[in-house]
Protein backbone atom coordinates (compact mmCIF):
# COMPACT_ATOMS: atom_id res chain seq x y z
CA UNK A 1 0.00 0.00 0.00
CA UNK A 2 1.61 3.28 -1.21
CA UNK A 3 1.24 6.69 0.99
CA UNK A 4 0.55 9.82 -0.54
CA UNK A 5 2.68 12.66 0.39
CA UNK A 6 1.23 16.12 0.50
CA UNK A 7 3.00 19.23 1.04
CA UNK A 8 1.26 20.87 4.02
CA UNK A 9 1.49 25.12 4.47
CA UNK A 10 3.35 25.77 7.63
CA UNK A 11 1.74 27.48 10.30
CA UNK A 12 4.53 29.27 12.28
CA UNK A 13 6.66 32.61 11.00
CA UNK A 14 9.81 33.21 10.44
CA UNK A 15 10.17 36.16 13.42
CA UNK A 16 13.52 37.85 13.02
CA UNK A 17 15.48 38.75 16.43
CA UNK A 18 14.85 42.80 17.66
CA UNK A 19 18.24 44.67 17.44
CA UNK A 20 18.89 46.06 20.96
CA UNK A 21 19.67 49.76 20.05
CA UNK A 22 23.07 51.81 20.83
CA UNK A 23 23.28 53.18 23.66
CA UNK A 24 22.95 56.47 22.52
CA UNK A 25 19.27 55.79 21.16
CA UNK A 26 18.22 54.73 24.36
CA UNK A 27 14.52 55.83 25.13
CA UNK A 28 13.36 57.30 28.58
CA UNK A 29 10.58 58.87 28.28
CA UNK A 30 10.02 62.21 27.93
CA UNK A 31 14.05 62.51 28.06
CA UNK A 32 15.77 63.52 24.91
CA UNK A 33 18.74 61.04 23.80
CA UNK A 34 22.04 61.78 22.71
CA UNK A 35 20.72 61.48 19.01
CA UNK A 36 18.04 63.96 19.77
CA UNK A 37 20.03 66.58 21.66
CA UNK A 38 22.21 66.12 18.17
CA UNK A 39 18.21 66.89 16.49
CA UNK A 40 18.02 70.49 18.82
CA UNK A 41 21.28 71.90 18.74
CA UNK A 42 20.86 71.31 14.48
CA UNK A 43 17.55 73.24 14.97
CA UNK A 44 18.71 75.82 16.99
CA UNK A 45 21.35 76.44 14.58
CA UNK A 46 18.58 77.94 12.15
CA UNK A 47 17.39 80.83 14.17
CA UNK A 48 18.64 84.21 14.82
CA UNK A 49 21.48 83.89 17.41
CA UNK A 50 21.63 80.05 15.94
CA UNK A 51 25.92 79.63 17.22
CA UNK A 52 24.73 81.32 20.63
CA UNK A 53 21.22 78.81 20.98
CA UNK A 54 23.16 75.17 19.81
CA UNK A 55 25.85 76.53 22.02
CA UNK A 56 23.94 76.51 24.69
CA UNK A 57 22.54 73.26 24.21
CA UNK A 58 25.53 71.77 23.75
CA UNK A 59 27.32 73.44 27.17
CA UNK A 60 23.81 72.59 29.11
CA UNK A 61 23.83 68.90 27.79
CA UNK A 62 27.52 68.28 28.39
CA UNK A 63 27.44 69.50 31.71
CA UNK A 64 24.18 69.03 33.21
CA UNK A 65 23.12 72.58 34.15
CA UNK A 66 20.16 73.55 35.29
CA UNK A 67 18.36 76.87 33.71
CA UNK A 68 19.80 79.17 36.14
CA UNK A 69 22.95 77.50 36.16
CA UNK A 70 23.13 78.19 32.43
CA UNK A 71 21.27 82.33 33.07
CA UNK A 72 24.77 82.29 35.83
CA UNK A 73 27.33 81.67 33.98
CA UNK A 74 30.54 84.06 33.40
CA UNK A 75 33.14 83.93 31.12
CA UNK A 76 35.40 84.42 34.31
CA UNK A 77 34.09 80.58 34.99
CA UNK A 78 35.54 79.45 31.85
CA UNK A 79 39.68 78.51 31.09
CA UNK A 80 40.73 78.82 27.69
CA UNK A 81 44.26 77.57 28.57
CA UNK A 82 46.25 74.34 27.77
CA UNK A 83 43.95 72.26 30.15
CA UNK A 84 40.56 73.90 29.25
CA UNK A 85 37.88 73.67 31.94
CA UNK A 86 34.41 75.12 32.95
CA UNK A 87 34.10 76.05 36.84
CA UNK A 88 31.05 74.68 37.20
CA UNK A 89 28.76 76.76 40.70
CA UNK A 90 25.65 75.19 40.96
CA UNK A 91 22.60 75.89 42.63
CA UNK A 92 20.46 74.01 45.21
CA UNK A 93 23.22 74.04 47.19
CA UNK A 94 24.57 71.36 44.85
CA UNK A 95 28.77 70.48 45.12
CA UNK A 96 30.74 72.65 42.63
CA UNK A 97 33.64 71.17 40.84
CA UNK A 98 35.67 71.93 37.74
CA UNK A 99 34.55 70.60 34.42
CA UNK A 100 36.94 69.42 31.40
CA UNK A 101 35.74 71.26 28.11
CA UNK A 102 36.22 69.13 24.86
CA UNK A 103 37.54 70.62 21.57
CA UNK A 104 33.95 71.04 20.15
CA UNK A 105 32.58 73.14 23.17
CA UNK A 106 35.91 75.32 23.35
CA UNK A 107 35.42 76.03 19.45
CA UNK A 108 31.88 77.16 20.11
CA UNK A 109 32.64 79.00 22.93
CA UNK A 110 35.48 81.15 21.33
CA UNK A 111 33.10 81.83 18.31
CA UNK A 112 30.56 82.96 20.80
CA UNK A 113 33.14 85.35 23.01
CA UNK A 114 33.86 87.17 19.31
CA UNK A 115 30.11 87.38 18.59
CA UNK A 116 29.33 88.56 22.32
CA UNK A 117 32.58 90.69 23.18
CA UNK A 118 30.82 93.02 25.34
CA UNK A 119 28.85 90.55 28.34
CA UNK A 120 30.84 89.19 30.96
CA UNK A 121 27.81 86.79 30.60
CA UNK A 122 28.28 83.59 28.52
CA UNK A 123 25.02 83.28 27.54
CA UNK A 124 23.93 86.91 26.98
CA UNK A 125 20.68 88.15 25.01
CA UNK A 126 20.14 90.55 22.61
CA UNK A 127 20.51 93.34 25.11
CA UNK A 128 24.11 91.75 26.86
CA UNK A 129 22.86 90.57 29.89
CA UNK A 130 21.99 87.41 31.11
CA UNK A 131 18.71 85.32 30.51
CA UNK A 132 16.02 84.41 33.26
CA UNK A 133 15.16 80.51 33.73
CA UNK A 134 11.79 81.26 32.06
CA UNK A 135 13.58 82.89 28.94
CA UNK A 136 16.34 79.68 28.51
CA UNK A 137 13.12 76.96 29.44
CA UNK A 138 11.02 79.07 26.59
CA UNK A 139 13.83 79.05 24.05
CA UNK A 140 14.72 75.19 24.04
CA UNK A 141 11.00 74.92 24.38
CA UNK A 142 11.10 76.33 21.00
CA UNK A 143 13.76 75.33 19.55
CA UNK A 144 12.50 71.38 20.38
CA UNK A 145 9.12 72.50 18.52
CA UNK A 146 11.53 73.33 15.00
CA UNK A 147 13.39 69.74 15.76
CA UNK A 148 10.25 68.14 15.73
CA UNK A 149 10.81 66.04 19.00
CA UNK A 150 7.38 64.21 19.83
CA UNK A 151 7.41 65.89 23.32
CA UNK A 152 7.87 69.07 24.87
CA UNK A 153 11.78 70.29 25.61
CA UNK A 154 12.67 71.89 28.79
CA UNK A 155 16.03 72.87 30.03
CA UNK A 156 16.32 70.75 32.83
CA UNK A 157 15.47 67.64 30.76
CA UNK A 158 18.62 68.07 29.35
CA UNK A 159 20.12 67.99 32.82
CA UNK A 160 18.85 64.61 32.79
CA UNK A 161 19.49 63.49 29.43
CA UNK A 162 23.15 64.10 30.68
CA UNK A 163 23.11 61.84 33.55
CA UNK A 164 21.31 58.95 31.23
CA UNK A 165 24.08 59.61 28.45
CA UNK A 166 26.71 59.42 31.02
CA UNK A 167 25.34 56.32 32.64
CA UNK A 168 24.89 54.35 29.75
CA UNK A 169 28.42 54.96 28.57
CA UNK A 170 29.34 53.08 31.68
CA UNK A 171 30.38 55.58 34.07
CA UNK A 172 30.13 54.56 37.70
CA UNK A 173 27.70 56.85 40.15
CA UNK A 174 30.22 58.64 42.61
CA UNK A 175 31.70 59.69 39.60
CA UNK A 176 28.08 60.77 38.12
CA UNK A 177 27.07 62.35 41.27
CA UNK A 178 30.21 64.26 41.41
CA UNK A 179 29.65 65.19 37.63
CA UNK A 180 26.19 66.65 38.19
CA UNK A 181 26.83 68.15 41.77
CA UNK A 182 24.57 66.16 43.72
CA UNK A 183 24.85 66.14 47.65
CA UNK A 184 22.96 63.28 47.77
CA UNK A 185 23.85 59.74 45.66
CA UNK A 186 20.27 59.25 46.15
CA UNK A 187 19.54 61.56 43.49
CA UNK A 188 22.28 59.88 41.00
CA UNK A 189 21.15 56.36 41.02
CA UNK A 190 18.09 57.09 39.02
CA UNK A 191 20.42 56.98 36.09
CA UNK A 192 22.43 54.67 36.60
CA UNK A 193 19.86 51.99 37.52
CA UNK A 194 18.71 51.56 34.09
CA UNK A 195 22.08 51.81 32.70
CA UNK A 196 22.60 48.58 29.97
CA UNK A 197 26.03 48.46 31.08
CA UNK A 198 25.50 48.61 35.05
CA UNK A 199 26.26 44.52 35.74
CA UNK A 200 28.68 44.39 32.43
CA UNK A 201 31.74 43.19 34.01
CA UNK A 202 30.06 41.25 36.71
CA UNK A 203 31.19 37.35 36.69
CA UNK A 204 33.88 37.99 34.27
CA UNK A 205 36.54 35.89 34.12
Amino acid sequence: MSTQLRLVTPRHKNRSVPVRPANAELVVAGIPNVAEVKRLMKAAQHGRYGHRDATLILVAFRHGLRAAEICDLEWSQVEFGRSASLHVRRVKNGKPSVHPLRGDEIRALRELRRQFPDSGFVFATEQGGPFTPDAVNRLIKRIGERAGLAFPVHCHMLRHACGYALANAGHDTRALQDWLGHRSIQHTVRYTELSPTRFKDFWRE
